[in-house]
């Protein structure tokens, strides 16, 4: 359901903070104190992960390939297939790797934070931070909802179906789907409310990146601002967020390798090798450590495969850029179990099998930073910004810097460093945008060629088929899981196709 009856108990009882206070008659807790709403949004575990099979599968950055399926059919799950291949027909009963649940949680606690915040005790200073991060919160969690269930801003779009707009924990507001307007008008409400933020990402020396800050909500303005291709605010946005931090990673001597794996193929063992930040599953080290974040947040998959394209894999430098060496994991579809027939294809790691950063980040930073500023016909600037990401992830040479020498050129070469940059997490929300702005060289139609397939079963027997997303299709709004049709009553209506 939109809002299920006991979250409330459910989020409160996650936190270990006031375990013991004394519950209602409800046997809800009930909360006091500014400590206790803080319990809440400190449990980043409630936050950080973003399950979204529209971003994973849908996009060109993602491989479904036919010569994987006949080697390995499992290493496809049907919804994966689905939502690969843009179809409507099969998807709404298919609830997997569906974020809509899941974001409405986070709303849910948001909107449970600024409904008691005029209720409890504590400092008017820590109130106003609580304020703040409720918001960014909230306007986090549409941002990605109406990215992914509805069609993208324009002027022909602006009045189709949105989203249900929760702003409180009543069950008695109304769930139907407001305008894409409406939503974007919320969003930028709710940025505004947390751009009044006061605490600094770092404190005491530690990045506090699990909660709102003020880096990461410049971080998160200038990729709003992005995607309404308002190339001047992204900037500034951009900017400030550098302001405050720019630290990246240099991959030259902060990256290694870290466990291996051994995998039996044909009778002899082959050794497949990841980065270090895939070492454990279960600690979260490598993500709360990883110095680049603003605002943490984690792309999961729940198939463990992140299976690149042969087109985004072609636009690595193999011998230089390092981002190749160690997030291109070499016969991973071997750990995938593609063993008997053997068929070796890579794939894309970064936080053990299943996580991504996606959250605002240094490099993305100054990957808005030099796009915005080629957008604006200054190229030099643009390529020394995309040029200073390039240096901490290629080998030293001259194929570290990018030229460029006019803006077309230059807008091509920092997208395709986008996709090289941040697969799979940035790329539906690239593509909504690129193909509504008024510059046609970065338009994008999207193509593949797959199996037919059934709700249940892909059919082989048939041959090839071809799919396409054009770029307006209604499509770039996935469909919504018919469970939240169903729960809702009837009042969620479904896009129409």
């Amino acid at each position: 359901m939109l809002l299920m009856t006991g979250m409330f108990t459910v989020c409160l009882t996650s936190c270990n903070d006031f375990l013991d206070e004394k519950p209602s008659k409800t046997a809800s807790l009930v909360v006091t104190t500014t400590d206790q709403l803080q319990a809440l949004l400190n449990n980043y575990t409630n936050f950080f992960r973003e399950s979204n099979g529209t971003y994973i599968s849908s996009t060109d950055d993602y491989g479904l390939l036919h010569p994987i399926y006949d080697a390995r059919p499992m290493a496809y799950a049907m919804y994966a297939v689905q939502l690969a291949t843009w179809d409507t027909q099969y998807l709404p009963n298919n609830v997997l790797a569906n974020p809509w649940p899941e974001e409405y949680k986070k709303i849910f606690t948001a909107n449970m934070v600024l409904g008691n915040i005029d209720r409890v005790t504590g400092s008017e200073q820590d109130k106003k931070q609580l304020i703040a991060d409720a918001h960014f919160i909230r306007a986090y969690s549409y941002f990605q909802l109406v990215n992914t269930y509805c069609l993208p801003y324009t002027e022909q779009n602006k009045q189709e179906l949105g989203l249900p707009i929760k702003k409180s924990v009543s069950f008695e507001e109304p769930a139907q789907r407001q305008t894409v307007a409406d939503v974007y008008a919320l969003i930028e409400s709710d940025l505004a409310e947390a751009l009044k933020i006061e605490i600094p990402l770092q404190q005491s020396g530690r990045l506090r990146h699990w909660r709102a800050n003020t880096a990461g909500v410049h971080g998160f303005a200038a990729r709003y601002y992005l995607s309404r291709n308002d190339y001047n605010q992204a900037l500034s946005y951009a900017d400030k967020a550098l302001a405050e931090h720019s630290s990246l990673v240099d991959y030259n001597t902060e990256m290694r390798y870290g466990r291996t794996g051994n995998v039996p193929v044909n009778g002899v063992p082959v050794t497949i090798n990841y980065p270090y930040t895939h070492d454990n599953q279960s600690d979260m080290t490598d993500m709360l450590n990883w110095k680049e974040f603003l605002y943490f947040r984690s792309l999961s998959h729940s198939s463990w495969w992140y299976v690149p394209s042969p087109e985004l894999l072609d636009l690595y430098d193999k011998e230089n850029d390092l981002r190749y060496e160690y997030h291109i994991v070499e016969n991973y579809s071997y750990d995938r179990g593609a063993i008997n027939p053997a068929y070796s294809y890579p794939g894309y790691i970064f936080f053990f099998k299943d996580r991504l950063p996606s959250g605002p980040t240094v490099a993305e930073m100054l990957l808005i930073k030099a796009e915005c500023h080629a957008r604006l016909d200054q190229v030099g600037t643009a390529m020394n910004a995309v040029n200073q990401l390039r240096a901490k992830r290629l080998k030293p040479g001259a194929a570290v810097n990018l030229l460029a020498s006019t803006k077309d050129e230059a807008i091509r070469k920092i997208l395709e460093e986008r996709r090289r940059e941040m697969p799979f997490t940035h790329r539906w929300q690239d593509i909504r945008r690129l193909n509504n702005n008024d510059y046609a060289l970065d338009d994008v139609e999207l193509t593949r060629q797959f199996y037919s397939y059934s709700s249940s079963s892909v059919e082989r027997d048939g041959g090839l088929k071809t799919y396409t997303l054009p770029k307006n299709s209604r499509r770039y709004a996935a469909p919504i899981p018919q469970t939240e049709i169903i729960s809702s009553q009837g009042v969620i209506v479904q896009n129409t196709y």
